[in-house]
């Protein structure tokens, strides 16, 4: 694993190999909503591209699997990658407001993410899609991902999808909401001195 980091930007990159996988992804904390989405995963290239477009991020993905198999190990190697940039990026986390809580709806559904960037990795997620696919796409995929991303990005997570009646609808909003919520919680608070801990240090 070949990973890189600019501190002043607030950026890393990260390239993994498997004999599962290839992945090459950069992320960008401080960007303008740019994604650059190129997976065999088509489902979670758009919710991907969400995550982007409404966290104000950059994020560049280029990745390949054994999708002939499903689509588990490119997901899942995926949200590891997002979560070791986003955990590099971040840096000492000086500055950083640390908590956010953001509803989003779509339509019908209604979703809620929590996070605490706190270097502690726990993921809570409460969800019942009415249905186990969104085309090829399976559903217990977006537990496996985010679950994924807490632990590496080493952040508390929680995800509550309060209602919904269309799946699709129903995971867009919890991507949206995730976006939103990583947004505020890594942006600068100019009235926090140092890290926001008592103990100074994340």
């Amino acid at each position: 694993m070949d990973n890189n980091i600019n501190e002043n930007l607030r950026m890393a990159s990260v390239s993994r190999a498997t004999n599962e996988t290839n992945i090459s992804l950069s992320f960008g904390v401080d960007g303008t909503g740019i994604s650059e989405m190129e997976t065999d995963v088509p489902f979670l290239n758009h919710m991907l591209d969400l995550f982007t477009k409404h966290g104000q991020f950059d994020l560049k993905v280029k990745a390949t699997g054994d999708i002939e198999i499903d689509d588990h190990h490119t997901v899942e190697d995926i949200g590891i990658c997002l979560g070791q940039t986003i955990q590099e990026a971040l840096g000492d986390k000086r500055g950083i407001k640390r908590y956010a809580s953001v509803f989003v709806p779509m339509d019908e559904a209604l979703a809620q993410v929590i996070i605490d960037v706190s270097n502690r990795p726990h993921f809570e997620y409460r969800a019942e899609y009415p249905s186990s696919q969104v085309g090829s796409f399976s559903t217990e995929l977006v537990h496996e991902f985010l679950w994924k991303l807490a632990l590496e990005a080493r952040i508390t997570l929680h995800v509550i999808v309060h209602y919904g009646q269309n799946t699709h609808h129903m995971i867009e909003a919890v991507f949206k909401a995730l976006g939103r919520a990583l947004d505020e919680a890594t942006s600068i608070d100019p009235r926090v001195t140092g890290v926001p801990s008592t103990k100074g240090v994340l």
